[in-house]
């Protein structure tokens, strides 16, 4: 029962959000912010039944893994910050963030895939027993481009 309860579940696809948005270059060392949509941050459960006996199972998004395109591997606790103009453009975000070290010039469509995977654990009980599950997973990926700006001082 535990086993079809979990393959029930219904998880979100990740929504990837950045700051600048992915329809403008980021910028070679300005730092990149990254969230996911924080609807889909919350668990998820499902409930299988039989006569007399149910078991739920609840998937719980525990850590999010980024693939910046540039061979940086970003892991994030939670859903990450989303940004606002409260923060100053150049700061960092406090919880996942990446400043890339060059551009994606050169690369396939001149722009980085990047990519996020959510590890989720599941927890269930039903019919006296309980257990877990641990590191279902959901994926998204999208294209980033990354632009180096140069500047000329002239006196």
């Amino acid at each position: 029962m535990a086993q079809q309860a979990v393959r029930e579940l219904v998880l979100p696809d990740p929504e990837i959000r950045t700051n600048p948005d992915e329809t403008y270059a980021q910028l070679v060392r300005v730092p990149t912010w990254m969230w996911l949509d924080r609807v889909m941050w919350k668990p998820v459960s499902e409930t299988a039944k039989v006569p007399g006996v149910s078991v739920t199972a609840t998937a719980i998004p525990r850590s999010a893994t980024w693939r910046m395109g540039d061979g940086t591997t970003v892991m994030c606790k939670g859903a990450g910050t989303a940004y606002s103009v409260k923060y100053a453009a150049e700061s960092e975000s406090p919880d996942c963030g990446h400043t890339y070290a060059r551009s994606s010039a050169g690369q396939p469509e001149e722009a980085f895939t990047i990519s996020v995977t959510v590890t989720w654990d599941v927890e269930w009980h039903g019919g006296g027993e309980q257990g877990t599950v641990p590191g279902l997973q959901t994926q998204a990926q999208m294209s980033l481009r990354v632009a180096e700006a140069q500047a000329l001082v002239v006196s």
